[in-house]
């Protein structure tokens, strides 16, 4: 089969790891299954097992991928939830990895899944729309609804639009009546976040007009002093990730003095997915596909995640 291997890594030039050709079918597993691929979405995560920070060494070569929809065995179109439960070592709970991390990912023609990671993809949603939903979507609805308290009408901040999962929240936060500020040093992607809904979009690191009551922060060292500073009293800061660095200073002084909360929040259950999938159908909401490319163009839909030319998913098509 065709696929997307990751088979070097380089921290300073990731690109140069990723190789295109052919790769042995997968092998039959008790309990496990293989889906035709109908279509893949890029994330960072790829990105990061390039730099070798989510992929050891000894793991490769690695096909990359953790977003799918395709067939499964019995003609069934189905999503691919890419979260895997580990077998549990003797008096340690199950671990927990994602697609491309211990066992192969979807950027080929096959991938072999958990049976009980499949759920049903509605006739309503395409696979491309579909494959956008179980990382960066999945993520958003995550830290939206299952990590924050926020009521209707609320204020957020959303840091860099631009990515999957910061249009996923813009669109997924205007949509049950929150106020949402967005930041970008992009006039472009400051003016597409508007077109998602958003309320107001800001330049990096601008002074917003209110505080709010939650930030949502994927970026993490170019971005933390301004979430922390905007912020209500008692507010939270929930983040996904730190695509620009780990965060320091913490600005610690200023989160206990004004009894700040930082939650993490990483994927998302079955469940939530499940959830996730029925609220894109009964509300008509759908990912945000930037660009849709053939597998085989892999290297540029992966340049142009690198540089961040996009605003939305990057699905590929075997």
């Amino acid at each position: 089969m065709f696929a997307i291997t990751a088979a070097r890594i380089s921290f300073d030039d990731p690109l140069s790891g990723l190789e295109a050709g052919e790769r042995p079918d997968p092998e039959p597993r008790e309990g496990w299954t293989t889906v035709r691929v109908r279509a893949a979405s890029l994330n960072h995560h790829d990105l990061w097992s390039l730099r070798g920070i989510a992929l050891g060494q000894d793991k490769l070569p690695m096909i990359l991928g953790g977003d799918a929809a395709g067939i499964d065995e019995d003609g069934n179109e189905v999503i691919v939830h890419g979260v895997v439960t580990e077998p549990a070592e003797p008096g340690r709970s199950p671990r927990f990895s994602l697609l491309s991390e211990i066992h192969d990912g979807t950027l080929a023609e096959k991938v072999l899944v958990p049976r009980e990671n499949l759920l049903p993809k509605p006739p309503e949603l395409s696979f491309e729309e579909a494959a956008c939903l179980p990382t960066a979507w999945l993520t958003a609805y995550s830290m939206l609804f299952g990590k924050t308290d926020l009521r209707p009408g609320s204020t957020v901040l959303v840091q860099g639009a631009g990515g999957g999962v910061s249009a996923a929240l813009i669109a997924l936060a205007t949509r049950v009546g929150h106020r949402v500020y967005v930041t970008s040093r992009s006039e472009d992607k400051r003016a597409r976040a508007l077109e998602l809904g958003a309320y107001a979009a800001v330049s990096s690191g601008e002074r917003l007009p209110e505080r709010v009551d939650a930030v949502f922060d994927s970026v993490g060292q170019a971005t933390w002093k301004h979430s922390v500073r905007s912020l209500k009293p008692g507010g939270a800061i929930i983040t996904c990730g730190a695509t620009s660095g780990d965060a320091s200073p913490a600005e610690l002084t200023r989160v206990f003095f004004l009894q700040l909360r930082v939650l993490g929040s990483t994927m998302g259950t079955k469940e939530e997915l499940a959830a996730l999938t029925e609220m894109c159908v009964r509300t008509g909401l759908r990912p945000r596909i930037d660009r849709v490319l053939p597998l085989k163009d892999a290297h540029e839909a992966f340049r142009v995640m690198a540089a961040g030319e996009h605003f939305g998913k990057i699905v590929l098509v075997p």
